[in-house]
């Protein structure tokens, strides 16, 4: 039987790239993002693909998005975060960039935990769930002065970890992605580093796409990419 993956953040991006890679590969997929209608003519435009409305700061959002894909396919066997902001805010925030925490926290943070949480019963049901989320490489060290960014970013990888011990026994494999620098418009509003020279969107998708496919037993819990040499 065809398998159902959920995608986050899918509209842009390395979610985009995923979702793309997936679709080709023959997954069912269903996909949330803000405006399923900008979606509308693209290669999602098909009876392969459940387009539905998904913001990651809403709860209510999230269950309904996990709802409807059980109600259109009957099952749910992957969920794969890539929903994510970011922002520069330092450790010493001036006055008003509080605000800029909360956003990073409830998006980057509490997002992928309300949409695992919706989705949980049924990836246990399948025997054989996978979660993937791109973490980054600001999940596993600090550089530069931002601070909000990489403290979400290593509570997100808790997070990771903590799904990774709830699930075990119910066949539920969990892949934190750790990328550092991405050919993205993310990544480009704050690196140097060369388009050319960073890692693909489309290579990150041909990873996930070749863990969805591996058993329960050969599923590697942290995949760390660097694009440059780091010490």
């Amino acid at each position: 039987m065809t398998k159902t993956i959920l995608v986050s953040g899918s509209s842009r991006g390395i979610g985009r790239s995923i979702a793309e890679r997936l679709l080709s590969d023959g997954y069912q997929l269903s996909l949330g993002v803000r405006n399923p209608e900008a979606l509308n003519g693209t290669c999602f435009d098909c009876d392969q693909v459940l387009c539905h409305p998904y913001d990651a700061q809403d709860p209510d959002s999230a269950s309904a998005w996990v709802n409807a894909t059980v109600k259109a396919w009957g099952r749910l066997d992957g969920l794969i975060h890539c929903a994510g902001i970011l922002r520069t805010t330092p450790l010493l925030f001036r006055d008003g960039e509080e605000d800029d925490l909360d956003d990073l926290w409830n998006v980057n943070v509490m997002g992928p935990w309300w949409l695992t949480k919706a989705a949980w019963s049924e990836l246990c049901r399948s025997g054989e769930g996978r979660i993937q989320v791109l973490v980054s490489m600001s999940g596993k060290r600090v550089k530069g002065q931002m601070a909000g960014y990489p403290v979400s970013k290593f509570a997100l990888m808790g997070l990771c970890q903590s799904m990774r011990n709830t699930g075990w026994d119910q066949g539920i494999r969990v892949t934190a992605f750790c990328p550092s620098w991405v050919n993205t418009d993310m990544a480009h509003e704050v690196s140097r580093v060369s388009a050319a020279e960073m890692t693909q969107p489309s290579d990150l998708a041909a990873l996930s796409s070749q863990l969805l496919a591996l058993p329960n037993a050969a599923i590697p819990f942290e995949v760390a990419l660097n694009c440059a040499l780091e010490y």
